[in-house]
């Protein structure tokens, strides 16, 4: 045996016990996945799924409209509060009766959801800010979602608002998010707290998933300019003919990992290529399809060695039809997918109506019928 396949092995083995080391000290991700993709009469559909590596605890809420709402001051107490202008319905989180929205849809068609967004989230310092216009992290999008109807008015009322750094109780610390919006007219709009500031981007490929900041995902996408659904063609090379082995050609280097670049990568390949449905319903159930795509298990995301973190796992996956105004949610023991019809609902009603989505579902069995 020569020397250079020893050398060879050792360098190979230390590669591996880097990455290794890498691995065991990197922080765990979180890997909350959001889009829109429209039906061919124009109808969107926003869907997204929620992974976290602690129990948020969810519950269904309808939020009614003229209901007082409280935003959480800098000690974790109500400060200023506001009246609904339209009716919610979504997903809250940290324990059942809290009044916060943690993804959700409006009468109007506007929707949208948290997703987590770590090193990055920058807020407003409370002592700085004006108490009666300030917004903990969590209560940003039920503010968004009961006072207004498309982005482009979100977008013209986010000088009014700063959102301030605030502890939530359940969990301990300040948690970083950012935001993603849809309207019924199919206009998507990414709200970013950077610096102290609230950034907007308009978001024309309705995609979203986590750090770094969208406009960085923008530029990533250079590094997949000839990824397409198309199959590549043959290539010729010296007389030969070098043809693609199966199919997904066009696909080939698409990222597979759980990282927020690469499912933003796979986010916006899914959603572009899938072919338009005749109606919102139809597409309902493509917008299904391509989430289970970032369906993430108990195991396959670990924190290292020097993390305390649990596990993360897609604890819920929602879907809304902007236009029919039906809200849709399917959880990690329940993989069902159930309908919220949120116009269904008295939303000039005095409370709020709220709806567990436990107990986990029982597999039925096949039924067999007799010739």
């Amino acid at each position: 045996m020569t020397d250079r396949p020893r050398k060879q092995r050792a360098l190979e083995k230390f590669a591996v016990l880097a990455l290794a080391g890498q691995l065991a000290f990197a922080p765990a991700a979180e890997a909350c996945t959001s889009f829109l993709i429209k039906a061919a009469d124009g109808s969107p559909v926003y869907g997204r799924t929620n992974e976290l590596g602690f129990e948020i605890h969810s519950e269904a809420i309808v939020i009614p409209r003229q209901f007082t709402l409280a935003a959480t001051g800098p000690d974790g107490k109500p400060s200023w509060s506001w009246k609904t202008r339209y009716g919610a319905v979504g997903l809250n989180a940290f324990g059942k009766g809290k009044q916060v929205l943690g993804d959700g849809m409006n009468e109007k068609g506007l929707a949208g959801g948290i997703l987590y967004f770590p090193d990055y989230a920058g807020y407003a310092d409370a002592a700085r800010t004006d108490a009666a216009h300030a917004l903990a992290p969590w209560d940003f999008l039920t503010w968004v979602l009961t006072n207004f109807a498309t982005v482009a008015e979100v977008k013209a009322a986010l000088a009014d608002v700063a959102i301030i750094g605030v502890t939530e109780p359940t969990i301990g610390f300040t948690p970083p998010f950012h935001y993603a919006l849809h309207d019924a007219g199919g206009a998507s709009l990414v709200v970013e707290p950077v610096g102290g500031k609230l950034l907007a981007y308009d978001n024309p490929l309705g995609v979203l998933t986590n750090s770094p900041t969208f406009d960085w995902h923008l530029t990533n996408l250079r590094n997949y300019v000839k990824l397409s659904p198309v199959n590549a063609e043959p290539l010729k090379l010296s007389g030969e003919t070098i043809t693609p082995v199966g199919q997904g050609s066009g696909l080939l280097g698409i990222p597979g990992d759980p990282t927020p670049p690469s499912r933003f990568v796979r986010a916006l390949g899914l959603a572009l290529s899938a072919k338009p449905q005749p109606d919102a319903t139809a597409t309902v159930r493509v917008a299904e399809h391509i989430l289970d795509n970032f369906d993430i298990p108990v195991g396959y995301i670990r924190p290292g060695s020097g993390h305390k973190a649990a596990p993360e796992f897609t604890q819920w996956t929602t879907i809304a039809d902007l236009a029919g105004r039906r809200y849709y949610v399917k959880t990690y023991d329940n993989p069902l997918l159930r309908r919220i019809d949120l116009l269904s609902f008295d939303l000039d009603a005095k409370a709020i109506r709220t709806a567990p989505l436990e107990p986990a579902a029982t597999v039925p069995a096949l039924e067999f019928r007799k010739r």
